[in-house]
C-alpha cells in the first residue's frame, strides 16, 4: 500500500488507470489498523485494486479538503478523478460488493 501525502497525492492518482481506492487513517486509530489489514489483503488478491493510504494526521490539509469527520475514510478513484466515498462494514466480500455498486453509479463531485 503506497502513502500519499499532501505533495504526492493529486500527481500519483493522476497515474492511476481504472479505479483506485485511498483509504484516510491515523496512526491511534484502532478502526485503522483493521482495515489497513483487510486493504492490503484486498490490494494482494488478484482483483485486488490499487489502495493507496493518507495519514491524516500529518496530512491535515488534505484531511480538509476532503471534509474528513471521522476516520477511517475510504474514497473510491477512477482514472485518477474522484469518484465517491466508500462505506461499507469491513470485510472483503462487502468491500468488493461496495466497489462493484459504486463504480455502477455516475461519479460525485469531490468535496
Amino acid at each position: 500500500m503506497q502513502r500519499l501525502d499532501q505533495f504526492s497525492f493529486h500527481p500519483t492518482l493522476a497515474e492511476v488507470s481504472g479505479p483506485a481506492v485511498v483509504f484516510f487513517s491515523a496512526a491511534s486509530c484502532a478502526s485503522c489498523r483493521h482495515w489497513k489489514q483487510l486493504l492490503i489483503e484486498f490490494a494482494a488478491a488478484a482483483d485486488g485494486l490499487p489502495v493507496f493510504e493518507v495519514d491524516a494526521g500529518h496530512d491535515q490539509a488534505l484531511a480538509r479538503e476532503f471534509e474528513l469527520f471521522h476516520l477511517p475514510a475510504l474514497f473510491l478513484f477512477v482514472d485518477g478523478e474522484y469518484h465517491r466515498p466508500l462505506v461499507c462494514e469491513a470485510s472483503l466480500p462487502k468491500l468488493r460488493a461496495t466497489i462493484a455498486a459504486a463504480l455502477a453509479l455516475p461519479a460525485e463531485e469531490a468535496p
